[in-house]
């Protein structure tokens, strides 16, 4: 086998592994969605074993990706990104917006319309997010802070901090979130403005 496959096969299962994690489920949980045991998933992630493409194919739908996502294929040349939504059991949609593993990760949100009086349900994991409201009105729920974000509004903060985004009684909402698994902040660069009087 050549060293580059190799190399793509090796790759696969800390892709997994990310993958799981980004979706926030346990492996008894994508078992039961896959058909796949826990203990073979474990040893995928751990790259103690070379997935078949019986076991690609399931894992792929389960995480909304394409195969040559899962297995990082050489580019094509083609640079759109092959939009796939992941419908949520509660309703929502989540668009990945980027496909290459690691580093800051984008993603499309769209929330169905919510409960002023709903009990968020607050989170924490490593990484740092950035979000920006497109379109209705984001309730974001951030340590002790309920906060109403409304279209071209920003909040950036520490996803070690609880929090719970949600949207309100007045409708869907849609915004796109910038995570980066390490810690990693987005950065928005603006050119200097050219003096005028030169």
């Amino acid at each position: 086998m050549d060293k580059k496959l190799d190399r793509r096969l090796d790759a696969v299962g800390p892709r997994l592994k990310q993958l799981r994690a980004r979706r926030d489920i346990t492996l008894t949980d994508l078992a039961e969605e896959t058909g796949i045991s826990a203990s073979t998933l474990s040893r995928l992630e751990g790259g103690l074993r070379r997935p078949t493409l019986e076991q690609l194919l399931p894992l792929a739908r389960a995480y909304g990706v394409t195969l040559d996502e899962l297995v990082d294929a050489p580019p094509t040349g083609d640079p759109r990104i092959n939009l796939r939504p992941i419908a949520c059991t509660d309703g929502s949609t989540i668009l990945p917006l980027t496909r290459r593993p690691g580093g800051i990760q984008a993603y499309k949100f769209v929330l169905p319309a919510g409960h002023d009086d709903r009990e968020p349900d607050l989170r924490t994991h490593e990484g740092y997010d950035w979000v920006y409201v497109l379109n209705g009105t984001l309730r974001l729920v951030l340590g002790e802070h309920n906060l109403i974000l409304e279209p071209g509004e920003a909040a950036e903060f520490d996803t070690r901090t609880p929090h719970w985004f949600g949207a309100t009684s007045s409708g869907p909402v849609e915004y796109l979130s910038l995570i980066g698994r390490q810690g990693e902040r987005a950065h928005v660069r603006a050119a200097p403005r050219q003096d005028q009087n030169r």
